[in-house]
């Protein structure tokens, strides 16, 4: 490549010596038209073709890494077939539906939804020849696969949001609620939300956004008042935790409801009932409330939200749609952004390709969902919009970062 392609300094891209790959990854997708344990992101769309079969192989590119997913897990197909088409799309994306054009070639693992297909996909994948492995999507799996893969120098970008699963070597490219509770707090505190009570359900995701709350929620001149769990369907639990809340609500000016949109609507009605409302509090949530069920809510007019912007997703959902004739999971995004990356790398710097220093690049890469990059530990940043609900609608009322500068 051109060394005029490449540049490490922020204002000249995102994507540091990435150059036009790293444009390419920004662009491509808009030039081109549960209880999953991925916190929140249950998945509802039933796949309406057959699960893709191991030995499935996309791409015709020298450079072999693995995709590897739940394809005959009972819980876990529909989420599978998403990320297996999406990576399909994603490298015929970056090759600009050039078959001659394409760099990589991706190698299909079933992992049947076990640590141990995940260790076996995995030495198998190794053994073909892959240099990088994309997945494995649950948590247990990540740690299996990542036993298998960092001995043998390789380096996984996981679809958990399983922080604990996380290391050098091991990149969690999914939506972590981390990220979310860091930006909605501190977009709360730039608009002088200082006192911040908690509603949190007492579930795995309850745990992590309680944990991240405590931590950024205690920063910058702010505190958290009171944090209330509840067990989620019980309604005498919840009933116990509002009451207890209400007893100390004056003392916050800010509210953090931890509950999806699965179990939202009695929340909203017991605090109702205990007179706690958005006109007395200001309520705000992370990328769970991103669901049309939760934005209908009367009594969450005002309220925000942290996410990622759905718009770049949508269009991939569209395209994905006229091809495959099937709505895509809403993690459909993550294994497109992973594939692109890997042609991205593999394009920028040869047989450097996947070194951590490279995939830990500070200034981070354009995907579907926004800037994001991979911290050290394997876990991410994101740039991550602020929503506000209003009048059953919700709109962006802090936009998402474009770049890393300065952070």
């Amino acid at each position: 490549m051109d060394k005029a392609l490449f540049s490490d300094h922020p204002k000249k891209g995102l994507f540091g010596r990435l150059g036009l790959a790293a444009l390419a990854f920004g662009l491509l997708a808009g030039c081109a038209g549960s209880t999953l344990e991925t916190f929140g992101l249950t998945t509802t769309t039933e796949p309406t073709a057959p699960p893709a079969q191991a030995g499935d192989v996309i791409g015709t590119g020298a450079v072999k890494i693995a995709l590897i997913l739940p394809l005959s897990a009972p819980n876990g197909q529909a989420a599978a077939l998403s990320l297996r088409n999406a990576a399909e799309l994603a490298i015929q994306d970056f090759s600009g539906g050039n078959a001659a054009s394409q760099n990589i070639q991706i190698l299909v693992k079933d992992d049947r939804g076990t640590p141990d297909g995940a260790r076996a996909a995995t030495q198998e994948a190794i053994q073909q020849g892959a240099e990088l492995i994309l997945g494995p999507l649950f948590g247990p799996n990540v740690q299996a696969a990542a036993a298998v893969a960092r001995p043998a120098g390789r380096s996984l970008i996981a679809f958990s949001s399983d922080a604990s699963v996380a290391q050098r070597g091991v990149y969690l490219l999914s939506f972590l609620a981390q990220s979310d509770v860091q930006r909605i707090v501190n977009f709360a505190g730039s608009r002088g939300k200082k006192a911040i009570a908690a509603l949190i359900p007492q579930t795995p995701y309850g745990s992590v956004v309680e944990a991240e709350l405590m931590s950024v929620g205690n920063q910058q001149g702010r505190r958290v008042t009171i944090v209330e769990r509840y067990q989620p369907g019980n309604a005498a639990s919840l009933g116990a935790a509002v009451t207890r809340l209400k007893a100390s609500i004056s003392a916050s000016d800010t509210l953090f409801i931890g509950e999806g949109a699965d179990g939202l609507a009695p929340v909203m009605q017991a605090l109702a009932g205990a007179g706690i409302n958005g006109r007395q509090v200001q309520f705000i949530s992370t990328g769970v409330w991103n669901d049309p069920r939760v934005i209908s809510l009367p009594a969450l007019d005002g309220a925000w939200f942290a996410s990622p912007d759905n718009a770049r997703f949508n269009q991939l959902a569209g395209r994905y749609q006229q091809r495959y004739g099937s709505a895509p999971t809403r993690l459909a995004t993550l294994s497109y952004d992973a594939v692109t990356l890997a042609s991205a790398l593999t394009q920028a710097y040869g047989t450097q390709r996947f070194q951590d220093s490279n995939i830990t690049n500070p200034n981070g890469f354009a995907g579907q969902d926004g800037v994001f990059r991979f911290r050290q530990n394997g876990l991410n940043d994101r740039g991550i919009a602020v929503f506000e609900i209003r009048g059953g609608s919700a709109r962006a009322i802090s936009a998402a970062p474009g770049s890393f500068a300065g952070n």
